[in-house]
């Protein structure tokens, strides 16, 4: 399982800090990182190296905790414990953006009863998920002029950290300090398989549960969209990937860990990112500060 993820280099890109989290362009072809030292740094590749293209260095008093590309790639928005652009306060809010490139705050949601920990939107629906220290993650759909929760879901025990759609959208990961990941799908009204749906709206249900894997707290996932590989990041320093396995049920998927890097990082890994364009290329960062650059090869025979 070792040789189906090969390290082509690290960086250090928060010396003495924490490297919170990362993002890839739309292009794939630059990838920002934030970290404890209130910077965001700016990563691109010079022959066979990763260099540090830029550091943005004046916005934040505090530590960035997140940085999201838009998805046209010419802007990068950034959060930080400062108490600018996300919060503590348990809400999610939907920002709208018009001809002008002013925003406008549409919609405050107030659906967890604790601090939220991360924001997804789906790949080509107006459906937006989040994650919550109080255990559960919720969805979010536009309803005449607002936005409204219409799902939640239950069955972590533990704070969930992080989520991933995959490629198709139908089904999202999510991953918890329980030391667990469940794979979520989504049904339809009138759906085949007898899921019930309350009026309108699709009905989500845990399908599978990937538990016994993993030592510590999962800090994040990614599904890569061009492999369908999930990697996760985790408190024991260490990457796993797991590739779904071809003939499993749809219905109740089964997913092999096809790699399980005990020491990635010398200290915990907080972030995973897949490169959107070239199949393989996966980024981590952690505690240690450092940025390392994999390439995964999914093994023979899944």
């Amino acid at each position: 399982m070792k040789d189906s993820l090969v390290l082509l280099g690290r960086v250090p890109a928060h010396p003495d800090s924490r490297c919170w989290f990362l993002a890839w362009n739309p292009a794939g072809t630059l990838l920002a990182s934030c970290g404890g030292d209130r910077r965001i740094r700016i990563w691109g590749t010079e022959g066979d190296s990763w260099i540090c293209k830029s550091v943005l260095s004046e916005g934040h008093q505090r530590t960035v905790r997140k940085v999201a590309w838009s998805p046209c790639g010419n802007y990068l928005a950034s959060a930080s414990f400062d108490a600018t652009t996300c919060s503590r306060d348990k809400s999610v809010w939907v920002w709208e953006v018009d001809e002008e490139d002013e925003y406008e705050c549409v919609s405050v949601l107030n659906s967890h009863t604790q601090d939220v920990k991360h924001v997804v939107w789906h790949p080509s629906q107006e459906l937006l998920a989040s994650a919550s220290y109080d255990d559960t993650v919720k969805l979010y759909r536009e309803e005449e002029d607002d936005w409204v929760c219409c799902a939640t879901l239950e069955g972590h025990e533990s704070t969930v950290w992080s989520l991933a759609f995959d490629p198709s959208g139908q089904r999202l990961a999510s991953c918890s300090d329980d030391r667990t990941v469940r794979i979520w799908r989504q049904y339809l009204p009138g759906n085949e398989q007898g899921v019930a749906c309350s009026g309108s709206d699709p009905s989500w249900k845990c399908i599978c549960t990937l538990s016994g894997f993993h030592s510590r707290t999962i800090y994040d996932i990614a599904w890569c969209q061009l492999t369908g590989a999930l990697a996760t990041a985790c408190g024991d320093d260490a990457i796993r990937v797991f590739q779904e396995d071809p003939n499993s049920d749809p219905q109740q998927p089964t997913f092999s860990l096809t790699t399980h890097l005990h020491q990635a990082h010398s200290q915990d890994v907080n972030c995973v990112a897949w490169n959107p364009k070239e199949p393989g290329l996966l980024a981590s960062c952690s505690d240690d500060g450092e940025v390392a650059f994999w390439k995964y090869q999914r093994p023979e025979g899944l």
